[in-house]
Order: structure tokens, then C-alpha cells, then sequence
């Protein structure tokens, strides 16, 4: 079986590059296609392996502001030459899923989420970034015929699976598809459970800063409440951040990986605001025995009990978290019982479920060619 890798675009670091690395580790001798690299943005995690560009790569312009460039993204997609392959395994949450493979290739596409800033995102989409005027103003109209290219795209992929029961939602509201659901992989022998007497007193937020993952509530609420909060990580908004954060904010930027699982385990709570396809931090959280204190929205609700692994808010609201962050207070939690919730994301089970699925697709694909 010829296998191929398709990714949307490797220019930072995240929940999808940890899939695209757990799928090389399955099939360590696969091309990678994706539509632009950057080796430093990835921290060299995919050092060694056969990286495959788009025409894009060679246009700087287009490396650093790739999102202000969609219909090129679309044209560069539709390039790639797969006829080679038997099958072509695509991860994608804009436009890997959209290549062009011959109709004896079987096309699966692992989903992280139906194109958002296409579909229900699209006027969030352009409030997040500093886009020039001339985009804000024609982008309404360049989103409609994203959205008709999206879902006609969507109609080459033979298999689609999803990542979350929430993201199988939305592929069957705007592709009108079936999916399998397999979570995304974890690295859970990464984080430990600390014993009671080493947590301390701050509470934690870990994530890209990005408008819609609502940090800035988080920051607002602790200055209210006087309440120490460590912030890890760093994006578009750490600048806007830190201009609000009062003196009980800690911002800690990038850590290790082992720097992170102390953090993590050591923390009283972690605070989760946003809505997510599928929100990794959360679950790095509850393998290192924290509670979760989450926005009631997206993946989330699928993976957090009430009064056992964590509790929820049910507004985007200052008054909501704080409500929340009151009635945490007065409860307990089994550190040992919410590391177990975790250990069904480890890694290993998801590359043998993965897979698994990916050989009994084709096996199917197989017979089925046979038989017509």
C-alpha cells in the first residue's frame, strides 16, 4: 500500500502537526504535501522527513501572511500530482482535504474541523487578524465561493473521519457526510499526577493567544478576584494581554515540555474559556490529575464530568467564570480518577486505531474495484 501524507500548511506548531507526527510514526517513509514549511515555526519536528512544498513556498509574502491568501491556497492544493499513490491520508482543517486523487486512489481524510472561517466562522475570521482594508471589505463576497469550492472539494474524499463527535456534527451539517470519530493523540505518559502537598495556589491557562480562545476573559476575571494565574504560551494577543494583566498574572511564554507537565500538575485548576474542535490542553490537564474549569461549548462537554473531573460555565462572561471559579472552591477532586479519563487520548491508542481504520478502508476500497 502507497501511502501519502497531505497537511494543510506546516508554519506553526499545534494539535494538527501532533497528529501529522503520530501519522509518520505509523508510516515513517510517506511523503508529506503540504502547501508552504517552516522548519523554525515547527521547531525542526519534522527534521528528516520528505517534505513536499506547493509553488507557494517560494513567495516569502505569501509564507508569513498566508491567511490574507486563500484563493491562492486553493489553487495550490489542486497541484499536487498523487497519482502514485494508493492512498492519500489527509489531515486538515481548510485545504489539504480539497486535493485532486485519481478515482482508484482512496482519499481519507482526517477532519479537525469543516473549513471554519468558510463556514460559521467566517466574520470572526477577519476581526481576528489585522487584515488590510481592501480584504475586510471584499472578503463577504470571496467567502461565498470559498464555501460553494469547500463543499464541492469535499465530494473527493471517500472516507472522512473526524476528530470529535462535535467536528462529526459539522461535517454532516455543511458536507452532509458520514464520519468515524477518533480523538486526537496525546502524549499522556508526558504528565503525572503531583501528591497534595506539592499543588499550589495558581491556576492555569495554556494556548496560542488568539482572540477566540477568550484569554483576555480569564485575565480580567483573576484581576478582579486578586487570584494568581500563570498564562503559558504566546500569539497575536500576548502584546494585548499583558497591557491588562494585573499584578496576580504570571506570563510564563513558551516552556519545555517537562517545565509544562510540572506546571500543569501543580496547578489548583485549569481554566478552559473557549469553544474547540478538540482542545488538547484540556485533556494534557486531566492526565496530570487537574480539574478543568470549562466554557460548556465544542468538544469539551465530551470529555469533562461534572463534580468529577471538572465543571462548567455556562456563559462567555466575567459573572459566569467567576460563578464557576466560587463553586470549584468548595468542591474536591480525585487527581487519580481524572488522570484516568485521560488515558483513552494516549498516543499509542490512537496510531493503532488509526491505523486499523486506514487498512480496513482500503481493504474495502480494494474489493470494491474488484467487484465493479
Amino acid at each position: 500500500m502507497k501511502i501519502a501524507l497531505v497537511h494543510d500548511y506546516l508554519v506553526q506548531y499545534g494539535g494538527a502537526e501532533r497528529v501529522l507526527e503520530a501519522f509518520l510514526e505509523i508510516w515513517p517513509e510517506a511523503p508529506v504535501y503540504t502547501l508552504l514549511y517552516d522548519r523554525k515555526a515547527v521547531h525542526g519536528r519534522f527534521d528528516g522527513r520528505d517534505i513536499r512544498t506547493s509553488f507557494l513556498q517560494k513567495f516569502s509574502l505569501i509564507r508569513k501572511h498566508h491567511r490574507i491568501f486563500p484563493p491562492l491556497m486553493m489553487l495550490a492544493i489542486e497541484q499536487f500530482n498523487l497519482d502514485y499513490y494508493d492512498v492519500v491520508l489527509s489531515d486538515s482543517s481548510s485545504f489539504a482535504k480539497n486535493i485532486i486523487t485519481r478515482p482508484d486512489t482512496l482519499h481519507i481524510s482526517y477532519c479537525h474541523t469543516p473549513m471554519r472561517y468558510g463556514w460559521d466562522d467566517c466574520q470572526y475570521y477577519v476581526q481576528e487578524y489585522s487584515f488590510p482594508s481592501a480584504v475586510k471589505k471584499i472578503s463577504p463576497f470571496l467567502m461565498n465561493y470559498i464555501r460553494m469550492w469547500d463543499y464541492q472539494a469535499s465530494n473527493g474524499v471517500d472516507k472522512f473521519v473526524a476528530n470529535s463527535k462535535f467536528v462529526q456534527g459539522r461535517i454532516t451539517k455543511y458536507y452532509h457526510r458520514r464520519s468515524e470519530v477518533i480523538n486526537p493523540p496525546v502524549e499522556v505518559s508526558r504528565f503525572c499526577v503531583s501528591p497534595p502537598q506539592k499543588i499550589k495556589d495558581y491556576f492555569l491557562l495554556v494556548g496560542r493567544m488568539m482572540k477566540y480562545k477568550k484569554m483576555d476573559l480569564v485575565i480580567k476575571v483573576f484581576n478582579d478576584l486578586g487570584l494568581p494565574l500563570k498564562v503559558v504560551g504566546r500569539g497575536v494577543e500576548f502584546k494585548n494581554l499583558q497591557k491588562i494583566a494585573g499584578p496576580t498574572i504570571e506570563f510564563l511564554g513558551r516552556v519545555s515540555d517537562k517545565e509544562l507537565s510540572k506546571i500543569y500538575s501543580e496547578a489548583q485548576a485549569f481554566i478552559f474559556p473557549q469553544e474547540e474542535d478538540f482542545g488538547i490542553v484540556a485533556i494534557e490537564a486531566l492526565a496530570s490529575g487537574r480539574p478543568v474549569i470549562a466554557y460548556r461549548a465544542g468538544d469539551v462537554e465530551e470529555h469533562i464530568e461534572e463534580g468529577k473531573s471538572g465543571i462548567f460555565f455556562a456563559e462567555q462572561t466575567e459573572d459566569s467564570l467567576k460563578k464557576a471559579i466560587a463553586r470549584f472552591k468548595k468542591m474536591k477532586f480525585q487527581p487519580e480518577y481524572i488522570r484516568e479519563q485521560a488515558l483513552r487520548f494516549d498516543k499509542e491508542l490512537f496510531k493503532e486505531r488509526i491505523k486499523s481504520l486506514v487498512e480496513k478502508y482500503y481493504r474495502e476500497f480494494r474489493q470494491k474495484s474488484v467487484l465493479s
